[in-house]
C-alpha cells in the first residue's frame, strides 16, 4: 500500500483533490460552467421504457446489494454495465469528468463542488435525513469533549464532501470560524489514517468506519464527539450529457423509483440488510451492524424539493462565506422533471409533503 500523503493546511481558496491525486484547480479560478448546459433541462421526460441495449454505469453500491437481495434487479428495464465501488464525492466528480459514471449517490455538497469547478450535473432524486449521519472522532489520547474545544485544533476537512459541510456547520453553531481552527485538506478516505497517526486532532466519520475506529482505538483514548448537525440530503445525480440523452434519461427515470424502494426494503428487512451489507460487505460484526442500523434515519422522500433546495442554497452560501466556492443559485442543480418520482414509488409513511 502506498504511503498516505501528509495533510496540508487548507487555504481560503483551497483545492479539491480528486481520485488518483489529480488536482482540478482552485474553485474561485475555475471556469464557470456553460449556462446552456448547466440549467435544468426543459425537454419533456419520456415515460416510456428505455430503448433496448440502453446501459448505465451506476455508482450506488447500496442499491446494488439491495436490488440483489430484494429481487428488484429483475425490474430494471435496462442494463447496468458496471456498479463501480465508489462513493466519495471527489471520486464521483472525477468519474463524471471522465464519462465513466452515469449516475451516482452522494450527499448534497458534491454537486455544489462540481458546479464550482465546471462539471455540469443535475440532481434527479432526493432523500432527507433528520438525524446526524456523521460523528466527530478524536485522535488517540485526545482530551476534546465538545466542539467548543476545537479552537486551535487540526480538523480533517474535505470541502467537496458531506463531511466538509458538517465541519462548517458544527463550527458555526459553536460560534467558531475557520480562522479559529486549522482545516487540514484531506479526502475523507484518509481521515481514518490521519486520526490513527495523530496528523489531525479530530475528523468527522460515518458508519461503519466510526465503529471500527473506536473499537480499535477507544482503549487508547480515542472518543466520539457528538453534535446535532444534520447532513440533510442524500441525492442521486448525473452528468447533464446523460440526462440530455433521451435513452439514458429514460433509464435514469426508471431507476429512481427502484432506488427509493430499495432503501425502504432495507429499512423493513433489517436482519437481511445487516447480514448482506454490514457483515458481508462492510466487515463489521452483526452486533455492531444492529447498533448502526438502530442509529439510522427512516428513509423519507419529499414530494417537493423546496426544502432540499433551500438547504442546498444555505450550504452553498456557507461554502462561499469561507471562500471555497463562488456564489450561485443552486436551483440550477436540480432537474425538477424527476421531482416526484421517488416519493410516488413508496408507501405514504415514507413520503414527505405528499
Amino acid at each position: 500500500m502506498p504511503p498516505t500523503p501528509a495533510p496540508s493546511r487548507l487555504g481560503r481558496r483551497g483545492f479539491l483533490s480528486l481520485a488518483g491525486g489529480a488536482a482540478v484547480g482552485i474553485a474561485g479560478c475555475a471556469p464557470p460552467p456553460d449556462p446552456a448546459v448547466r440549467s435544468a433541462s426543459v425537454k419533456a421526460l419520456s415515460t416510456a421504457h428505455p430503448p433496448p441495449n440502453t446501459s448505465l454505469t451506476i455508482a450506488v453500491r447500496t442499491s446494488r446489494i439491495q436490488f440483489a437481495e430484494s429481487g428488484l434487479s429483475k425490474e430494471l428495464p435496462f442494463k447496468v454495465s458496471e456498479w463501480p465501488n465508489l462513493s466519495a464525492g471527489p471520486d464521483i466528480i472525477q468519474g463524471f469528468r471522465a464519462r465513466s459514471i452515469d449516475l451516482a449517490s452522494n450527499a448534497g455538497i458534491p454537486p455544489i463542488q462540481a458546479h464550482a469547478i465546471g462539471v455540469a450535473a443535475r440532481i434527479v432524486a432526493v432523500q432527507v435525513r433528520r438525524k446526524p449521519t456523521y460523528v466527530f472522532a478524536t485522535a488517540p489520547g485526545s482530551s476534546l469533549a465538545g466542539v467548543e474545544d476545537f479552537r486551535g485544533k487540526k480538523i480533517g476537512f474535505s470541502q467537496g464532501q458531506a463531511q466538509g459541510v458538517v465541519v462548517l456547520r458544527a463550527l458555526k453553531k459553536a460560534g467558531l470560524t475557520t480562522k479559529d481552527v486549522q482545516l487540514v485538506a484531506l479526502p475523507s478516505t484518509q481521515f481514518l489514517t490521519a486520526l490513527q497517526s495523530r496528523q489531525v486532532d479530530v475528523a468527522p466519520l460515518g458508519e461503519p468506519t466510526l465503529t471500527k475506529y473506536l473499537s480499535q482505538y477507544g482503549k487508547d483514548g480515542a472518543r466520539d464527539v457528538r453534535t446535532d448537525v444534520v447532513d440533510l440530503l442524500t441525492v442521486l445525480w448525473a452528468p447533464v450529457e446523460v440526462l440530455d440523452d433521451p435513452a439514458k434519461a429514460a433509464a435514469v427515470r426508471s431507476f429512481v423509483p427502484l432506488w427509493a424502494r430499495g432503501s425502504v426494503w432495507a429499512w423493513e428487512n433489517t436482519n437481511r440488510w445487516i447480514d448482506a451489507y454490514y457483515v458481508k460487505d462492510q466487515g463489521v460484526s452483526r452486533e455492531d451492524g444492529k447498533r448502526i442500523v438502530a442509529s439510522l434515519n427512516k428513509p423519507h422522500f419529499p414530494a417537493r424539493w423546496d426544502e432540499a433546495i433551500a438547504w442546498e442554497q444555505e450550504t452553498a452560501e456557507l461554502l462561499a462565506d469561507g471562500g471555497f466556492v463562488p456564489r450561485f443559485d443552486v436551483e440550477q442543480l436540480f432537474d425538477r422533471r424527476f421531482e416526484s418520482l421517488a416519493a410516488e414509488a413508496v408507501d405514504a409513511r415514507y413520503r414527505e409533503g405528499a
